[in-house]
């Protein structure tokens, strides 16, 4: 009896123990976005993807623990800290917009923990150095999209053009990349006007690009606030050219601007206009997938700004076999080992467009994965 019972006991104590590796072997993702605050209209589709993500990978259980930062750059730094320390996260996603983004990468960098960053600016993945090796960023850089409309102003003729943007990052990025840009062109800048993304009004800051008569005016802002200053030059009169950036990608900035957002041109990803392009193109197959994975958990469509999020798991998902083979979930070698992989991403297609990493470029893209986009009949069509 003793012998059947130390048997019995063995074997329960094995089977505990196989419970224990495999709980241990769980994958986590930490989230930070900015479901409320002046990001809301970003931060809202982004934490509804969420529900998109797939619950498993490899053979792994994966947990996704999602955190509002509320458009603030301290909260998002704290919700990270928590996650890392409390959760044992073994890569994060997050966050919505540059200020609330930059404050993450040196706690990537102190944790050495992977961070897929989901805002805009350039500045948080270059120039490459020891804390932006650890920072992987799934939107298209500024700097590859304002050379692209700075390309296609220039073919269109203009020669001045009025400027108005976000008192950020975002703004202040693309502000230095079209200064740089403009002049290879002859192009004139008349302007530098900003505004906050919490602003109710930029009467003061149209007269004066207005006042300039520039051939064309270019707005650098994203989401809902990007309607207020395209709105506020057509009620004051300004009939010419308006060109806005891919963070207006959305059907709300349709919706809210109606027809005075009407004949705007943008640089973008391909899953905006993934339905114009050819039905073998693997950015439509992409953007299907998706928007049903999307649809399926909220019974409602997914955006550009759920997609960023999508896609950024879609990076993490490739990485993941190989990270597993070098080391466990929950381990400073498995972060260490998905941090290497997703460095090896070569010819991943994402909604954002062809993806190809390298140790010097962590946003991965080239001029193949910019698209030109219109508001057309209260759509997004590619820009003929």
């Amino acid at each position: 009896m003793r012998l059947r019972y130390g048997m019995v006991a063995a074997l329960a104590l094995t089977v505990s123990l196989a419970a224990l590796q495999a709980a241990q072997a769980e994958i986590k993702i930490g989230i930070t976005v900015s479901a409320s605050g002046p990001g809301a209209a970003l931060g809202q589709p982004e934490m509804k993807a969420v529900g998109a993500l797939p619950s498993e990978v490899a053979g792994e259980k994966v947990t996704y623990i999602a955190l509002d930062d509320e458009s603030d750059g301290t909260k998002s730094a704290q919700n990270m800290r928590k996650l890392i320390t409390d959760e044992k996260v073994d890569a994060m996603i997050g966050s919505s917009l540059t200020p609330t983004s930059l404050p993450l990468v040196d706690i990537a960098f102190e944790s050495k923990t992977p961070l897929m960053t989901i805002a805009a600016s350039g500045a948080l993945v270059a120039p490459m150095d020891d804390k932006r090796k650890w920072i992987f960023k799934v939107v298209p850089n500024d700097a590859l999209m304002a050379k692209a409309i700075a390309d296609f102003i220039a073919k269109k003729g203009v020669k001045t053009l009025g400027y108005l943007g976000v008192s950020d990052a975002y703004g202040e990025g693309y502000y230095n990349e079209l200064s740089k840009l403009l002049p290879q062109h002859n192009i004139t800048l008349t302007t530098h006007e900003v505004y906050a993304r919490s602003d109710t009004s930029v009467t003061g800051q149209v007269l004066k690009i207005i006042s300039t008569k520039p051939d064309a005016v270019f707005i650098a802002s994203a989401g809902t606030p990007a309607v207020l200053p395209q709105k506020a030059l057509r009620e004051r009169g300004y009939t010419g050219p308006i060109y806005q950036t891919h963070g207006v990608a959305t059907e709300e900035f349709i919706k809210l601007g109606g027809k005075d957002v009407e004949g705007v041109i943008f640089s973008g990803e391909p899953f905006t206009i993934a339905n114009d392009l050819e039905e073998s193109s693997p950015f439509r197959k992409v953007a299907n997938d998706y928007l049903t994975r999307f649809e399926k958990a909220n019974g409602s469509k997914g955006n550009i700004f759920g997609a960023h999020l999508f896609d950024s798991f879609v990076l993490l998902q490739n990485a993941i076999p190989n990270a597993l083979k070098a080391a466990k979930p929950g381990t400073p070698e498995f972060r260490a080992a998905l941090r290497d992989e997703l460095e090896k991403t070569k010819n991943v297609y994402l909604n954002n467009g062809l993806s190809n990493m390298t140790p010097t470029d962590h946003n991965g893209y080239d001029p193949s994965s910019v698209f030109f986009i219109k508001v057309e009949n209260g759509a997004f069509h590619l820009a003929k």
